[in-house]
């Protein structure tokens, strides 16, 4: 009977905590369009990434990698207003990296910081890894891996894998 117990109050702390985390997440993208970078500042902390850009706007990204599969971002324009907050851990969003020519920096300043950062390969065959965490048709824990060339440092191609801090027990 005890044992039972102790697992129940451990579940439930484990689901408040759960809830807390994802409550904090969810707020960020409540912020309306219009209102002031400074009062989303103070309401939901500072953007983990803030990147000018050459019009004079900016884009921003609040994370909650590495651990959650969520990154909202925003662009601020001129008179330093936000537009609409989403979701930018999407296969839609990741599927632009197929267009175009896109630099570490692009990818970071789109996406903020990855999961993990490793070179992996062998002689010519290397490449820079960046990994994000995500959810793969809003359904499936993975993991998005953008893989950049060693010299140009930019995107050679991308795909998705499963995640195993949730699959490592299973």
């Amino acid at each position: 009977m005890k044992k039972t117990s102790a697992l129940r109050r451990i579940a439930l702390a484990t689901m408040v905590t759960g809830t807390t985390m994802l409550g904090g997440c969810a707020l960020v993208d409540q912020a309306k369009p219009g209102t002031p970078l400074a009062q989303v500042i103070q309401q939901f902390g500072k953007p983990s990434t803030e990147c000018p850009r050459p019009d004079g706007t900016s884009h921003l990204v609040w994370t909650q990698q590495p651990l959650a599969e969520t990154a909202m971002g925003t662009t601020v324009d001129k008179n330093g207003k936000i537009g609409k907050v989403v979701q930018l851990l999407t296969d839609a969003s990741f599927n632009r990296l197929g267009q175009g020519t896109w630099t570490q920096q692009d990818v970071l300043c789109e996406f903020g910081p990855p999961v993990r950062e490793e070179e992996i390969g062998f002689a010519e065959k290397r490449s820079y890894v960046w990994s994000y965490r995500y959810m793969q048709w809003g359904v499936w824990y993975s993991l998005m891996y953008v893989y950049f060339d060693l010299n140009t440092k930019t995107v050679t191609h991308f795909n998705a894998g499963p995640d195993p801090l949730h699959t490592l027990n299973r």
